[in-house]
C-alpha cells in the first residue's frame, strides 16, 4: 500500500494514499487511462485553465474534465465540448484543490509534448491546472496550495525534482503558453526551497 505523509516538520497536511490525496474533493473522469509504467512518474507540469476564458468561479472546468460541458452554455464551449481533456488536479482561485485522476494513472493534459528529448509527457507527468489565465495574477491561496501539493508529490514520487517541474509552455513551445507570464516562477521556486 502506497501511503506518503510528509515528515512531521512539514507545515502542511496533505497525504497521498494509493495515489490519491486524502481530504481533498475527488471528482471522476473517463478522460484518463493507464500509464505505460506507473513507476516512471518523473515530471510535474503546471497549466492554467478558465472556462469561459478569463472567467473564474464557474462549474465549467469540472464539467469539461467530466465530459459534461454543455455546448449551449457559452459560445466558446461549442468549440471545445467534445475534447477529451483532464488533469490530475485543479487548484481553484480560493486554493481549493480537486483531484480528478489518481497519480498512477495517465491524465490527458499535455497533448503533443516533449521534455528533454522525451516525447509523450502524459506517460510520465503529473498535470496540475491552476484556475487562471496567462495575464491575470494567480492568488496567494493558489501559490500556497501549489507549494503544498508540489512538496508532497516530490516526497512521494522522488523522480520529480525541482528541475523537473515545468510549465505547459516548456513542453509544448509554440503551441501552449500556460501558465503564462502571470505565473511567478521565482516565488514558486523560492517557496519550494523554504519548505
Amino acid at each position: 500500500m502506497l501511503s506518503s505523509p510528509l515528515p512531521n516538520e512539514f507545515p502542511y497536511a496533505f497525504t497521498i494514499n494509493q495515489h490519491e490525496l486524502l481530504d481533498v474533493r475527488q471528482l471522476t473522469t473517463t478522460h484518463k487511462d493507464q500509464r505505460p509504467d506507473p513507476r516512471d512518474i518523473s515530471l510535474l507540469v503546471i497549466h492554467n485553465i478558465s472556462l469561459p476564458p478569463n472567467q473564474f468561479d464557474t462549474p465549467y472546468i469540472e464539467d469539461f474534465f467530466a465530459g459534461k460541458l454543455d455546448p449551449k452554455a457559452h459560445p466558446y464551449f461549442q468549440v471545445i465540448h467534445e475534447m477529451r481533456v483532464s488533469a490530475h488536479c485543479v487548484i481553484k482561485r480560493d486554493g481549493e484543490l480537486i483531484q480528478f485522476v489518481p497519480f498512477d494513472e495517465r491524465a490527458w493534459h499535455a497533448g503533443l509534448s516533449s521534455f528533454q528529448g522525451r516525447q509523450r509527457c502524459n506517460d510520465y507527468a503529473i498535470g496540475v491546472e491552476l484556475e487562471g489565465a496567462d495575464h491575470i495574477p494567480y492568488t496567494n491561496q493558489q501559490y500556497t496550495a501549489l507549494l503544498k501539493l508540489s512538496q508532497i508529490l516530490m516526497h512521494t514520487y522522488p523522480k520529480i525534482t525541482l528541475g523537473r517541474i515545468v510549465g505547459h509552455n516548456d513542453i509544448a513551445p509554440g503551441r501552449k503558453t500556460d501558465p503564462g507570464v502571470a505565473f511567478d516562477w521565482q516565488r514558486f521556486r523560492q517557496g519550494l526551497g523554504l519548505l
